[in-house]
């Protein structure tokens, strides 16, 4: 694999091969790298399997030292590719709470925070948007049909 990021790229079985992928690259990929599974309620809703995680989604913590805990999204670090939960923190020896920064990949999304329009969009488009297409097409080729009907009828 090459020193600078590459779009095409399509992957390998090599794990240095992946991080260094990760890690090298850019912001407006990383922040789609950032998404976590839909809880099973989610997913039959939408009709999707997963998600990018932004401020304000509550998410389940799947594994580590904090399972089970739920908890709203307080930061998003694209940079790091990390996420941090409100409530869920560490103490240091001087008694200071730190926020503990968890892998996407660790989360599941319990409720969305729907308060932005094109992330609402993206939900209702991406879930119906395959059997709006199917149903349309059906639809145009009907009426092509009919058309080519009607044509052959009048020149008889």
């Amino acid at each position: 694999m090459k020193k600078k990021f590459s779009n095409s790229w399509v992957g390998s079985s090599q794990i240095r091969k992946q991080r260094k992928f990760r890690a090298n690259a850019p912001l407006h990929i990383k922040s789609k790298m950032i998404s976590a599974h839909l809880s099973k309620e989610l997913r039959k809703k939408y009709g999707k399997r997963s998600f990018s995680l932004r401020k304000g989604d509550e998410v389940k913590i799947m594994n580590g030292a904090f399972k089970k805990k739920t908890g709203k999204i307080s930061m998003v670090n694209t940079k790091k590719m990390k996420v941090a939960i409100e409530e869920i923190q560490r103490k240091k020896k001087d008694g200071t709470k730190i926020n503990i920064l968890f892998d996407a990949s660790n989360l599941q999304i319990q409720s969305l925070n729907l308060d932005d329009k094109k992330r609402n969009n993206a939900l209702s488009r991406k879930g119906a948007g395959k059997e709006k297409k199917s149903g349309s097409y059906e639809k145009k080729e009907k009426s092509n049909l009919n058309k080519t009907k009607s044509v052959l009828v009048e020149e008889k």
